[in-house]
This record gives C-alpha cells, sequence and structure tokens, in this order.
C-alpha cells in the first residue's frame, strides 16, 4: 500500500495561481473550499496575505484552466500576465506553428499566438506557474530563439542590419555563381562560339567556388532543415538543402576520382557545382524580396505616442506650473492655451474655443467647447484660452485607448499559410523515396554493380525534382505584382497582404478625407434684396477676422473668384453664434438663427431653405446688413470626384460597400447618396469603428477597412485587409496593409485587381513547377536525363516562372 501511495504522490501536481477580488479572509476560505471540493484536487491552501493558491492536483483528472474557471465561477479572478516576445530563426509557417503548438501545451501558459510575418509571440501565462526565462528556454531547445521585444528604434536598425546582410550575401554568392554558370552554358551545343576560359572547366576552380556558396551563403538553408526534420516536419528548406547538398557532393565526387585517376588536362568530367551554387543565389534572391515586402509594421505605436502633448500648465497652490505631462493627475486643473495641444481627457471649467479634433474624430471641422464640455487629449485648442479639469491621464486616456487597440490588433496571429511548405512536407520524402528506389532497381538490375551509373540517376531524380521553380513561385509573382501595383499607386506592404487582398468581398470607407476631401469648401450663397458681388465682399470682409476653420472655407472660397475683400472697421467674435462686423460703415452679422433672433431680424423662409442644405451634409449661416436679412452661406466637406466611380467599379467587382463615419446620420447619408454608397454606419466612436469590423468578421465576411485618420488606425490593425490614403495621417498609413498614395479610392478596386491578378499568375507558377517536377522524375528515373540536364532542366524551369512572374509588370487595370 505504500507503494501504490507513493506512485499516486508522484502522479500529483503542485501549481500556484495569483488571486484576484479578494477583500478579506472569508474570500480565501471560500476559495479554499471551492476547490478542494473539486475532484482530482487533493489539496488547496488559500494565503489571503499574498493572494496566492497552492493547488496539490492529479493532471489526469483536472487541470489549471478547469481551476481557473472555477474560481472565476465564485466571483474571483486569476492574475494573468501577457507578453510579447521577438522570435529569430523561423524560416517559414511551419515554424510559426510548430513554437506555438509546444509554448501553448506548457503548464501555465494560457494562450500562445505566433505572429510569422512578424516574427513575434504574444504569450499568456500565469505567472506563479511559468516564467518568461521558462518559456525561452523551451523555444531555444525547439532550434529559435526568443527575445524581450525591442523597442522601434532598434527594431527598425535590427532589420536594416538584417536587410544589408542579405543583400551582402547576395551579392557575394551572385559573383560566385557567376563563373559557374559561364562554364555550364558550354554544354550546349548552340554556344560553341562562345569563350570559355580554360580555368572555368578546372573542378579545383569549380570547387572553390561552389563550396563558400554551399556552406557559408546557405548555412540558412541547412539550419532550417535540421529544425524542420529534428521537430518531425518538412519545409522549403529540406527540399533547398537537399537538391544543393545532391548536387554539390556528386561533383566532389567526381573532382576527387577525377584527380585520383590522375589526369593532367585542364578540363575535367562534367560537374554540376553550378546547379547548387545557381539555385541557392536565386533562393535567395527570393528570401530578400519577401524580407523587404515585409515593411514596417509596427512604427504606428510609435507615431500615436509622438502626438501625446509633452508637457502640461497646472494650476497647484494657486500658481502655474509647467510639468511633463505623465506627471499630471487626475483632478488637475490643467491651462491650455490657443494654440496648444490638450494634454489629457478633461472637463472644460472655463472658457470658449473651438477645439479642431481631427486627430482623433478624423472630422475635419472643430468642435466649439464650453464649460461642462468633454475634451480629449491630443486634440489642438484653435483659439481661445481653456481652463480644464483632468478627468483622464496617462493609460486611461482616449489616445492611451487607441494605442492598445492598435498593440492588439497588430499582435494578434497573422493566419498566413504558404503553400509550397505545405507541398514541401509531401514532396520531400516521395521525392527522396523514388531516389532511392531508383538507384536500387540501377543498381540491382538494370545496371547490376554498377554504383557510380545508379548514382548519377538517383542523383538527377534529385536534381530534377529541386524545389528552384517551386520556392520561386511566389516570391517572383509578389515581387512582380507589388512593383506594377506601385506604379499604380498601391504600396503593399508585405507579400502576405498581396496574396490577401483578392478574398476581401466587403470594403468599409471612411467618410472624412477618404469619401470626401477632408476639407470644408464653400458650396452655396444665395442672397435676398442684395446684389451677389456686394454680399460677397461684405461677408467675406467679415469672415476674414475669424480664426474659426468654417470662417477660412468661406474666405477662400469668396477670394478664390478673384473678389477683392475692402478692410473691416470693426469686428466681434460672439462665441456660440457667429461674428458682428463693420465694413464700409455696414453692419454684417453672419451666423446661427440664435444670432439673428438676438437681433430681431426675421429670416423669412431662409429657415426652410437652412434645414434643406444641412439634410444634404452641409453648414449654412445666415447673413444680415444694416439689420435686414440679406442671405446664407453654406460649406460642406464634398466628396472626391473620383468617389462615385470608385465605388461603382467595387461594386462591379461583386464587393459590398460600407462607409462608415463620426458624423451624424443626416450628413452621412447625404454624402453616401453623392457617392452611390447603399450602406451607411453613422456616429461611430473611434473605438467603435474596429468593432463594426469584428461584426463583419464574425458574419463570415472578408474585410477591408479603408480610412487616413488616426481615429482609423484600430479598424485598420484589425481588418482582414488595411487600407491607408496616402494623403491621410502617418498613423494610418503605418497601421494599414496597404497604402493608396494617391488618395484616390479607385486605388481600391486596383489593389484587389492586382491582387487577383497575383494569385492567378501565383498558382499558374505552382503548376507550372509541380507539372515540371512531375514529369521529370520519371524521365530521370528511367536513365533518359544525365545530372547536368536535369540541372540545365531545372533551370529552365525556374526561368520560366520569372518570365510568367514578370507578364504582372505589363498589367493593365
Amino acid at each position: 500500500m505504500g507503494v501504490t501511495n507513493e506512485s499516486l504522490q508522484k502522479e500529483m501536481k503542485k501549481t500556484t495561481l495569483q488571486l484576484t477580488g479578494m477583500t478579506c479572509a472569508a474570500c480565501a476560505n471560500r476559495i479554499e473550499k471551492g476547490l478542494s471540493k473539486m475532484e482530482g484536487v487533493q489539496e488547496a491552501n488559500v494565503n489571503f496575505a499574498l493572494e496566492r493558491a497552492a493547488v496539490t492536483f492529479d493532471p489526469k483528472v483536472v487541470n489549471v484552466q478547469q481551476m481557473e474557471e472555477k474560481i472565476e465561477k465564485l466571483g474571483y479572478g486569476t492574475l494573468q500576465e501577457t507578453a510579447d516576445l521577438q522570435l529569430v530563426g523561423m524560416y517559414c509557417a511551419a515554424c510559426a506553428v510548430k513554437i506555438e503548438k509546444v509554448v501553448g501545451k506548457m503548464p501555465g501558459v494560457s494562450n500562445s499566438a505566433v505572429n510569422f510575418a512578424m516574427e513575434s509571440l504574444r504569450v499568456e501565462y500565469n505567472p506563479a506557474e511559468v516564467s518568461i526565462p521558462d518559456i525561452q528556454q523551451r523555444i531555444d531547445k525547439l532550434g529559435y530563439q526568443a527575445m524581450p521585444k525591442e523597442d522601434q528604434q532598434d527594431k527598425s536598425e535590427h532589420r536594416e542590419l538584417e536587410i544589408k546582410k542579405q543583400k551582402r550575401k547576395l551579392l557575394i554568392s551572385a559573383l560566385l555563381s557567376l563563373p559557374l554558370l559561364w562554364s555550364m552554358v558550354s554544354h550546349f551545343s548552340f554556344t560553341s562560339w562562345l569563350w570559355i576560359p580554360d580555368i572555368f572547366m578546372n573542378p579545383w576552380f569549380q570547387l572553390i567556388l561552389a563550396t563558400p556558396v554551399q556552406f557559408y551563403i546557405g548555412k540558412q538553408f541547412y539550419v532550417g532543415a535540421y529544425t524542420a526534420l529534428r521537430n518531425k516536419s518538412a519545409n522549403m528548406d529540406v527540399l533547398i538543402a537537399l537538391g544543393t547538398s545532391a548536387a554539390y557532393f556528386y561533383s566532389l565526387y567526381l573532382t576527387i576520382d577525377w584527380f585520383i585517376a590522375g589526369a593532367d588536362a585542364h578540363h575535367g568530367p562534367a560537374m554540376y557545382y553550378e546547379t547548387s551554387a545557381i539555385l541557392i543565389t536565386l533562393v535567395l534572391l527570393g528570401k530578400l524580396f519577401e524580407t523587404l515586402a515585409k515593411g514596417r509594421t509596427s512604427e504606428a505605436i510609435k507615431s500615436l505616442m509622438g502626438l501625446q502633448a509633452k508637457t502640461a500648465v497646472v494650476v497647484r497652490d494657486g500658481q502655474e506650473m509647467s510639468i511633463p505631462v505623465e506627471q499630471v493627475l487626475r483632478g488637475d486643473m490643467v491651462i491650455i492655451k490657443p494654440g496648444e495641444k490638450i494634454p489629457v481627457d478633461g472637463e472644460v471649467l472655463e472658457g470658449i474655443s473651438a477645439v479642431d479634433e481631427s486627430m482623433l474624430t478624423g472630422e475635419s471641422i472643430p468642435i466649439e467647447k464650453k464649460a461642462g464640455d468633454v475634451v480629449i487629449g491630443a486634440t489642438l485648442n484653435k483659439n481661445g484660452r481653456l481652463m480644464i479639469k483632468a478627468t483622464k491621464v496617462g493609460k486611461d486616456t482616449a489616445l492611451a485607448q487607441i494605442i492598445r487597440v492598435v498593440e492588439e490588433a497588430q499582435g494578434s496571429k497573422a493566419k498566413i499559410q504558404r503553400v509550397a511548405d505545405v507541398i514541401s512536407g509531401v514532396f520531400v520524402p516521395i521525392v527522396v523515396g523514388i531516389a532511392i528506389v531508383s538507384f536500387l532497381i540501377w543498381f540491382f538490375l538494370v545496371t547490376p554493380g554498377d554504383f557510380a551509373r545508379s548514382l548519377e540517376i538517383a542523383i538527377a531524380v534529385l536534381v530534377i525534382a529541386c524545389p528552384c521553380a517551386l520556392g520561386l513561385a511566389t516570391p517572383t509573382s509578389i515581387m512582380a505584382g507589388s512593383g506594377r501595383a506601385a506604379e499604380l499607386g498601391v504600396l503593399f506592404k508585405g507579400g502576405e497582404h498581396l496574396e490577401s487582398t483578392h478574398k476581401i468581398d466587403t470594403i468599409i470607407l471612411d467618410k472624412t478625407g477618404t469619401v470626401t476631401k477632408g476639407k470644408p469648401e464653400l458650396t452655396d450663397v444665395e442672397v435676398n434684396g442684395i446684389d451677389e458681388l456686394q454680399f460677397k465682399r461684405l461677408v467675406g470682409a467679415a469672415e476674414k477676422n475669424s480664426e474659426h476653420p468654417l470662417a477660412e472655407a468661406i474666405v477662400a472660397g469668396i477670394t478664390g473668384e478673384g473678389t477683392t475683400l475692402p478692410a473691416t472697421e470693426q469686428f466681434e467674435a460672439i462665441p456660440g453664434y457667429g461674428i458682428r462686423a463693420v465694413v464700409e460703415g455696414h453692419t454684417v452679422l453672419v451666423g446661427t438663427r440664435k444670432l439673428m433672433n438676438q437681433h430681431q431680424i426675421g429670416i423669412g423662409e431662409a429657415d426652410t431653405r437652412m434645414s434643406q442644405l444641412e439634410t444634404e451634409g452641409k453648414t449654412a449661416m445666415l447673413a444680415a446688413v444694416d439689420g435686414q436679412y440679406a442671405g446664407l452661406v453654406a460649406v460642406a466637406d464634398t466628396i472626391k470626384e473620383t468617389s462615385r466611380e470608385a465605388v461603382a467599379r467595387l461594386k462591379g467587382m461583386g464587393i459590398d460597400v460600407i462607409m462608415i463615419t463620426g458624423d451624424n446620420e443626416r450628413t452621412a447619408q447625404a454624402i453616401a447618396k453623392q457617392a452611390g454608397i447603399d450602406h451607411v454606419r453613422a456616429e461611430v466612436l473611434p473605438e467603435g469603428k474596429a468593432e463594426e469590423v469584428k461584426k463583419l468578421q464574425q458574419q463570415g465576411k472578408k474585410v477591408a477597412m479603408v480610412g487616413d485618420g488616426i481615429n482609423d488606425a484600430p479598424a485598420l490593425a484589425m481588418a482582414d485587409i488595411g487600407m491607408a490614403i496616402g494623403t491621410g495621417t502617418d498613423v494610418a498609413m503605418e497601421a494599414a496593409d496597404v497604402t493608396l498614395m494617391k488618395g484616390d479610392l479607385n486605388s481600391i478596386p486596383d489593389a484587389i485587381y492586382m491582387s487577383r491578378k497575383t494569385m492567378s499568375n501565383i498558382r499558374q507558377n505552382f503548376i507550372w513547377a509541380l507539372g515540371y517536377n512531375s514529369l521529370g522524375i520519371p524521365i530521370a528515373a528511367f536513365g533518359l536525363l544525365a545530372p547536368w540536364v536535369a540541372g540545365a532542366a531545372m533551370a529552365l524551369s525556374s526561368v520560366s516562372v520569372v518570365l510568367n512572374a514578370l507578364r504582372l509588370q505589363r498589367m493593365k487595370v
């Protein structure tokens, strides 16, 4: 019985859970009893002071996750920490899947997600049960490295160094491979006229050139192949290492045999060093293309943080003092002068001003603020002095919340599947098996005892099956497709986004700055009993003294027609109402209905006309001259000239188009009607845009978000494909997967068209590469191909794939 108890004790595990939500010893007692009653739990002890639960349990009966769920049902929580790690050494999607699965199975880890594109791991874990060093050590054992995330500048510098390193390796590889390629050409009868230096045909010379390419330049493929095989998987690195090694070592065997035979001539037997060297060079070129295509994926956070005000003027003990924004406390009185950024979220206590919230809301027209109104940190105070009470500081501000949403969206797992890696998992063992069988059949049956001939057949099978074309199928098409797209003003941040864009079936368009121009313009001028030119001169002169953006739009519209504005004799801004000015002896009033009522000015049917203009999404202002109603002016953010055409093109491609905005329903519907958009989401807050994207994704839609403002950044990051208008903010462009440089919505259908054509091109390349292998392998197995011919055939296969990809550069939309 003692042995049995000892065995049972060995099977038991212990874990420690960090608890949250306890307020007294009774809480600790309740959790302890609840855990003790669970089947499989031998003992549970809760320490109220340390807020920890030590549990001994049978892992065959109960697990940590079930215990955490039990604690939550009791009304408490367990502390889970989230960490982001930078991964080094991943070569393909298979590596990412392996790391994710292994880390996810570690005790104390509740969730792990590897982002292959960003080379990062986000892990949720119980700090009392597992630590980051534990996770790093486990990843090290898999053959990779995991490091704490670098800051943005370090990461950018590291990436630039990595690209320089790859370029240097590619240059060395190309220079060493060129003489080998030259020597290979000599085998063709039609190149008999080509002069080839004798030394190029010398086996020792070829060995000297090929060896550094094989083992220095090609080291990364051997490392990747070893890691994959050790973890019982196969990827492109396995194929590359296998194919190049076969050609290299067979050539080495021929070189040694030639030397032993005592040949004196400079010219040795036909070598196949060029097959391995050129293959490594071409694949290295493809890898470089992919690295360059990934682009900067995490500059958005840095740009967002740069929007914050650096300092704030606060009132403490009756004294105004300037302090770093990080030191502002909730409840502090903060002074914001005209032209300054508002440092934190708060409530206006004193003052009246217009605040430009376009940095966060995307809406171009400033909002008037007075006592009792809420202001948002990082927005711009335009023309009045404000005193606010800080209500949200630090991580609680609206900008900080947007930063958090973008971080989470960018850190989430990217579902990238590399078709070539999937195929190679089956392809490698089949090819190796065919090569071995071919060798045995020839050695024992066809040419009994002829090892060299049998080995030559096996090598020919491996070389003809070498995945050069397969490895180039995707990167060359992506390079050509993205290059052509760039000529059209469409910049794909990474090859994976070019691949994914063709799946899009729903487009969400932000209104301001995307569908519309993003800047108010004078749209209507209507007069009543006064000459129109005189009306424009008086109203323009009056508004010229105002700092309000609507006034700027009115003045720009009037002077743009060539109208000269007279001087203003008197000017008064009436906050919340409008302006009063004296121009050339005339008293001019421009503003709201309330301003007219205040001065007992009858506006007649103008009230109805004003409402009609507002229904069209315009902001209308009434004007009076010398106490008489004289007319009205209207300002609006008008749609871009190409918006309607672009929407029609998208509909023609079978794509649903939805417009989203923080503006009111009436204005949104008016703009949507002009652009030909049928579906509208109005009065949506910045954080709500990402939620709208998520809702559509939950319905099975593949969603692209198009925007230009900071408020669009979370939605751009959350969408399957985020598209940023190039005329917008840097943050929107960094958070997006695709940048539309022209600021033209026609670039959206252009992007989707190029993605569709590129994917079609990739499929053609795969069919050709696999078909070539499928046909070439039996030909080689039957002894109808010499290894050098097989190598030339594979080179031809690669050239054909590249030429097919280059067709994309001539694609017209």
